[in-house]
């Protein structure tokens, strides 16, 4: 390039990035797209535009020095490009559920979101604001893509790859294309993933590894729980955050592992931090156990009959390792080393080696103790949303037509009746109408000659020495009420969704407490005992919502003595069979592992029937008022207890020890990766 093309190139740059600016700008503030003022979300975009302003300022300052090469467009082009595309994913889902009740009864209460008031018009508005600097910033870089030169194709086609890797992860799992999943995606949809750490790693450039690494993850993140848009409106952008953290540390060790494990251990490095990854994402008060590797394979029966020794950790290393081992064999092949079929051989072995051991386990039989009759209520409705005496006549009406089945006992989803039953019940039913309702219930269910359990606000008071209460908690709870009316026992949910639910830190963290009740979040007080209801024929625990996706949780109610898992939940917020579906898959692997049959109902999906291995044994159409009349065998006291529920977690935690074991080792042997670009 001649001296004459420099300030040529960057002054066109300038002027070209600048004019995209202003459009940005002017889009962002006409008033004829939006209805709303100016909102803190608008910051995001406006940053962004910022950033292609110093970037048009910085072309130009370089290009007037001689400074500027065209391979300097590429990290410009592609940073701003990816963190534009993470803005606008989240404006174009909030724009999808722009027309949604829940989001318009946030706008008339809170204020704190912008939005068009339907989808159309924010949908394109979305458009309008990032698509003209979106394909400025790709033109940007792929120009400064085409000037460079690299040691492996798989570092030029590293984003692409990136993102066939987010591409097929989302497609094995449930998703609005293909709500059960494509399941045997999930066998290569980390391979990408792989090879691009690999080969960074090989080349000395860790920080595009882990750069990479994360990028798929947050993208990842983002479009497999795209729901929770509609849930408090925070909950979206509170995953993201604290994915992007996730998703850093997992990276940012996964390159410490290449760098310096033993050649011959590389192939287990990824599979083995991962699977300890997965254990840790799902700990403590960010616990968030979506979307796990194994959850693809939640139809393979025979593949997840291994929970039963490791948990469902164990599948997702099986699933990692045989991801591993493909991206192993490509390598080999790019790097033009002869095609060896015990290579294959190795990679095939793995599953059916797995899928063995689980057919084994499937011909042991599970004794059992006769069987009790459950009559699951889908009501479809959403109890806090609709009215409350119109959520009770359904459930009554759909409790009455499943008594014709003589039922053992009837279940009812997560606060499928709102009015707090203690505490009205306690009040003139002349005087309030909560009151009122409550008395319905009651006088109806002492009518209904079976035993009911249903979802239920709980609370308790803590009084001074004079007797003035001066606290009060309030529980999301699950009530067993008897045939004669008596409440029996009550559980208060354990596990609660963080920031929407619970927030421990107010004293720590005020601006996140206080920002969060701006944004309408309703906290509950979390319980502490595991609870185990006695039934006349069985022992059932009743994990409420997202608690029966931890296996940790559940694992605690089985050693308290529970035969029978019961969840009830309410994933009717989302408006989307997707999330429901997720939900259920992630569920399903409690069953493996404790060997004990699951029952779910729900508000509007998935209400099911799940045996002791897994197997989905009856479902009903999500969205719609349905019964599921479920016969549950119940399984013996002295039942075989697994080794999951006898050891736990252990296997992540051996798979930790392991993968800090192998570095160490490594570092002893100078396997440093900065020396060996090995194709291992």
């Amino acid at each position: 390039m001649s001296e004459t093309e420099y300030p040529r190139i960057s002054l066109t740059g300038f002027l070209v990035t600048l004019l995209a600016t202003a459009v940005g700008v002017y889009v962002s503030t006409a008033p004829d797209t939006t209805v709303f003022p100016f909102s803190v979300g608008d910051s995001f975009f406006l940053s962004w535009v910022g950033l292609h302003g110093l970037g048009s300022l910085w072309f130009l300052y370089t290009g007037l020095r001689r400074r500027f090469t065209v391979q300097d467009l590429a990290p410009v082009g592609e940073g701003l490009f990816f963190y534009g595309l993470f803005l606008f994913i989240f404006v174009y889902i909030f724009a999808l559920n722009a027309n949604m009740d829940y989001v318009q009864r946030f706008i008339e209460s809170g204020g704190n979101l912008q939005l068009a008031l339907d989808t159309a018009t924010e949908r394109r508005l979305a458009l309008m604001r990032f698509g003209p600097l979106l394909v400025m910033d790709l033109l940007i870089w792929f120009l400064g893509e085409r000037s460079r030169s690299y040691a492996s194709p798989v570092q030029r086609w590293s984003a692409p790859l990136i993102l066939l890797a987010v591409v097929l992860s989302f497609f094995s799992m449930p998703n609005p294309l293909a709500l059960s999943g494509w399941g045997f995606l999930g066998w290569v949809s980390l391979v990408p993933v792989v090879m691009v750490l690999r080969v960074h790693v090989e080349q000395r450039q860790a920080g595009r590894a882990v750069w990479y690494g994360v990028l798929y993850g947050v993208l990842f993140t983002i479009l497999g729980n795209f729901w929770l848009g509609t849930f408090a409106l925070v909950s979206l952008q509170a995953v993201a955050i604290i994915f992007l953290g996730f998703y850093g540390i997992l990276m940012s060790f996964l390159v410490l592992g290449l760098r310096h494990a033993p050649r011959w251990a590389r192939v287990l490095i990824i599979p083995l931090g991962w699977t300890a990854w997965e254990l840790l994402r799902s700990s403590g008060f960010l616990g968030y156990p979506w979307l796990l590797v194994a959850h693809s394979q939640y139809r393979n029966i025979p593949l997840i009959q291994i929970a039963e020794f490791g948990g469902v950790w164990l599948v997702s290393f099986v699933v990692l390792l045989v991801n591993s081992m493909i991206a192993a064999f490509l390598l080999d092949l790019l790097a033009k080393t002869v095609f060896r079929v015990r290579r294959v051989a190795q990679i095939l072995l793995v599953p059916a080696l797995a899928m063995s051991i689980g057919a084994w386990l499937l011909l042991i039989p599970i004794p059992t103790v006769g069987e009790a009759r459950l009559a699951l209520i889908q009501q479809n409705t959403d109890p806090r949303k609709h009215e409350y005496a119109q959520t009770l006549d359904v459930l009554t009406s759909l409790t009455e037509e499943a008594m014709r089945q003589e039922p053992d006992m009837v279940v009812w989803s997560e606060t499928a009746f709102v009015p707090n039953i203690r505490r009205w019940s306690q009040e003139d039913p002349r005087r309030y109408s909560l009151a009122r309702l409550v008395q319905e219930f009651n006088q109806w269910q002492e009518e209904l000659g079976t035993w009911l359990l249903t979802g239920n606000d709980d609370y308790t008071r803590v009084f001074d020495e004079d007797g003035h209460e001066t606290q009060r908690n309030s529980f999301n709870a699950a009530v067993l009420l008897d045939p004669w009316g008596e409440r029996r026992k009550t559980y208060h949910k354990i596990r609660l969704v963080p920031f929407t639910e619970h927030f421990p830190y107010e004293a720590q963290l005020p601006w996140v407490y206080n920002m969060l009740q701006d944004f309408d979040v309703a906290f509950w007080t979390p319980g502490t005992e595991y609870t185990v209801f006695d039934h006349p024929q069985f022992r059932f625990a009743t994990p409420i919502c997202f608690e029966d996706v931890f296996p940790r949780e559940v694992r605690q109610f089985a050693q308290a003595g529970m035969q029978v898992i019961v969840n009830i939940s309410n994933d009717y917020w989302s408006l989307q069979e997707t999330a429901a579906k997720q939900h259920f898959v992630a569920s399903l692997f409690r069953t493996v592992e404790l060997r004990r049959p699951m029952v779910r109902s729900t508000a509007s999906g998935v209400t099911a029937h799940v045996s002791p291995r897994g197997e989905i044994l009856a479902t009903v159409p999500q969205y719609s008022e349905q019964i599921l009349i479920a016969d549950v065998p119940i399984p013996r006291a002295d039942n075989r207890v697994t080794f999951y529920q006898l050891r736990g977690d252990w296997f992540p935690l051996s798979a930790a020890a392991l993968f800090f074991l192998l570095i160490f080792v490594g570092r002893g042997r100078g396997a440093s990766g900065w020396r060996g670009r090995g194709r291992r």
